[in-house]
């Protein structure tokens, strides 16, 4: 069983159903952590709530403006890791805050930077609690939830597990709020299920829950989505209990480079390639050559990382050996036909094929 975990908790589960904070679900889920570092296990915490906790302290209304929403996370980042602290107060645990935009994940050496601190904080017996940066992020850096964090965060640290906590037993095939006979998926398989959207205390709903568990699953992270808000559910989990529903990790899993490329880059312009070459970068592993290549859009510099587009869709990420002036003067040729055209050849791929990573559906 898994040895380094990766646990988001979200607000609705830390309101305890509430409109605020709720001090005895965090000493609980505290208390399990506790238990879990006992037996052996590293973990990773990934918390919302300060949007919550600020909103509860100015008293705002449940679905406040973005910048409203920025001022409350200002004022409530202080208070949720008040109230962690007191809830790891017992157990004798020292917790670490850190503070993620989308932007620090976007640059790989920023996302490396993050990568060493967390190992460290670990290697060093503390807890870190990952929270987004709510306070600065903006629409073009958000990661959107927390979920989608939590999922960033497990290829960061290497972890093995994903618990994604929600207020519900798991992933069900229809709304169980609304459908009593609705069925718990044990296992996600091809079958997209039918799922309530954000109740008031949060924004993920399960809708984004799935997304971040299928991505973890595709680093070769195992992902479970169960009901925080039992007591026990950590414990019962790495028992290796049929508890929520499991992502079971891809058998070929992206290589942590890819992982980056494919989850966390933030491409800088798009590069639109015919039908034969999307099908020799995502059936034969190929690299990109100039020869596939029909157009391109917006500017980029040797070594950004460039979105690889056909027929309108996305389909692959990778670091590109062109800038966009001379991509443009190469396009269509023959990788012989490089150096007359530019009068010198930065290389012979486009994007090479270990610097390019192919997004699954």
């Amino acid at each position: 069983m898994a040895k380094r975990i990766v646990v988001k908790v979200g607000s609705g589960v830390l309101s305890g159903g509430g409109e605020a904070l709720h001090a005895a679900t965090m000493r609980r889920l505290a208390t399990e952590i506790a238990k879990a570092r006992a037996n052996g296990y590293e973990i990773v915490l990934v918390s919302s709530g300060a949007i919550l906790a600020g909103r509860e302290r100015l008293k705002l209304e449940k679905r406040p403006s973005v910048q409203l929403k920025q001022a409350a996370a200002a004022v409530g980042q202080s208070r949720l890791m008040r109230a962690w602290e007191a809830a790891f107060a017992r157990p004798k645990i020292t917790v670490a805050q850190v503070l993620l935009s989308g932007d620090d994940l976007h640059h790989r050496e920023r996302y490396l930077n993050a990568r060493n601190t967390l190992l460290t904080l670990l290697r060093l017996g503390v807890v870190p609690i990952v929270n987004e940066n709510d306070t600065v992020a903006v629409e073009e850096i958000k990661f959107g939830d927390n979920d989608g964090l939590s999922a960033l965060v497990a290829g960061l640290v290497d972890a093995n597990l994903l618990v994604l906590f929600t207020d519900q037993d798991g992933l069900y095939t229809e709304d169980p709020r609304s459908n009593p006979e609705a069925r718990l998926i044990e296992e996600y398989g091809s079958a997209l299920a039918k799922t309530g959207k954000a109740g008031p205390s949060g924004t993920g709903g399960m809708e984004s829950k799935v997304k971040a568990a299928r991505q973890a699953a595709e680093g070769g992270v195992l992902a479970i989505v169960a009901n925080g808000a039992k007591a026990g559910t950590l414990a019962a989990i790495l028992a290796g209990e049929g508890v929520g529903t499991r992502f079971v990790p891809d058998e070929k899993p992206l290589a942590k480079r890819r992982q980056w490329l494919a989850f966390a880059s933030h491409p800088k312009g798009k590069i639109m390639v015919d039908a034969g070459a999307r099908s020799a970068l995502t059936g034969s592993a190929r690299s990109l050559l100039a020869s596939g290549v029909k157009g391109l859009s917006s500017a980029f510099e040797p070594g950004d990382v460039v979105s690889i587009v056909s027929g309108g869709v996305e389909f692959a990420r990778g670091l590109t050996n062109f800038s966009s002036r001379d991509l443009d003067k190469i396009k269509g040729l023959k990788t012989s036909e490089i150096e007359g055209a530019l009068g010198h050849k930065p290389a012979d791929e486009v994007v090479h094929r270990d610097n390019l990573a192919v997004l699954k559906k």
